[in-house]
């Protein structure tokens, strides 16, 4: 049976985290995977194994003495990668390649019809700058996509959507004088939750002015405060009429995430999930490429994932 979504799972993506005890531990593929199963997504969709990218790749976002140090820290294994966040380990390297060749992959079936609708869990590594790491994210995947629909594919109108209880500062400020890349991004207020940025004010700059919209909610909102302030933002990116849409849907703006103070459920991002195929299918051939983001509650991300997932499958 040919399906819609494909999901891409795999030993290699599970391997991009920071070990036991840490909030980005290498179990969080495994607790999205076995709710999957459990809800019986897993036969509605196509599974894909995890796909290398080659350093050239890579560094359509990211310069060469950042990759050059990651290598090295990889081959290393201590030290860090930023200011104390982001540790590196051995084979360090080999795993935050292999999300963005995953992410590579997935637009290459997006954009040959073969699976417009993609998801990867661990994926969407929003905070990594072009020179460093930052906040648990070592290669921005979102920003080396992002240039590759570009360089690749000729694709240059793009829509990205964050709800990230973090605000996705390392895509924001790469591509803030882009014109021809929208952003949303819903958050929890950045005078409250690092990275300490996302306010309202920040629309773009130059001759993007208007083309980024950033949504900072309260510590504690809710479902209602979401389902609030969506209709801007879906308003937003169905004005932009871009030719494909990322979504990053982090789950860590789920309540009871360790780190984060939001409290929506997996109903917001079903919500935004459905909202933005919709937006797909009127304007991008039905592209859409959802990253997994945070989430530190393992319960929190599995049924998060899964209702943007069963949203991809059934929208």
């Amino acid at each position: 049976m040919q399906h819609n979504v494909q999901l891409f799972i795999g030993t290699e993506l599970a391997r991009y985290g920071f070990g036991e005890g840490h909030p980005f531990g290498p179990d969080r593929m495994d607790a999205f995977w076995q709710e999957a199963v459990r809800q019986g997504l897993h036969e509605k969709v196509s599974i894909a194994a995890p796909v290398m990218a080659d350093r050239h790749a890579i560094e359509r976002f990211h310069t060469p003495e950042y990759i050059d140090c990651v290598m090295e820290r990889s081959e290393l294994g201590d030290g860090y990668l930023d200011y104390g966040d982001t540790p590196a380990f051995k084979g360090v390297y080999e795993a935050a390649a292999a999300v963005v060749g995953t992410v590579l992959a997935a637009a290459e079936e997006a954009i040959n019809g073969s699976h417009p609708r993609c998801f990867i869990p661990i994926a969407g590594l929003h905070h990594a700058r072009r020179n460093m790491a930052a906040g648990f994210c070592v290669f921005n995947d979102a920003g080396v996509l992002i240039e590759t629909l570009r360089s690749q594919y000729g694709i240059q109108r793009i829509a990205y959507v964050d709800i990230d209880a973090h605000h996705g500062d390392g895509v924001f400020y790469a591509f803030e004088a882009d014109p021809d890349l929208c952003i949303v991004d819903i958050h929890e207020d950045g005078t409250h939750l690092y990275p300490g940025k996302g306010f309202a004010n920040e629309t773009g700059v130059g001759a993007a002015e208007g083309t980024k919209l950033n949504l900072p909610m309260r510590p504690g909102a809710n479902d209602d405060d979401f389902l609030g302030v969506w209709p801007e933002a879906e308003a937003f990116v169905r004005a932009f009429k871009p030719e494909f849409i990322i979504f990053q849907c982090g789950a860590d703006s789920i309540n009871g995430d360790p780190i984060t103070d939001m409290c929506f459920t997996p109903r917001a991002h079903a919500h935004a999930a459905a909202s933005l195929c919709r937006i797909t299918d009127e304007f991008c051939k039905g592209r859409i490429i959802a990253l997994g983001g945070g989430g530190y509650n393992r319960a929190n991300l599995a049924k998060g994932w899964s209702a943007v997932l069963s949203a991809f499958i059934d929208s």
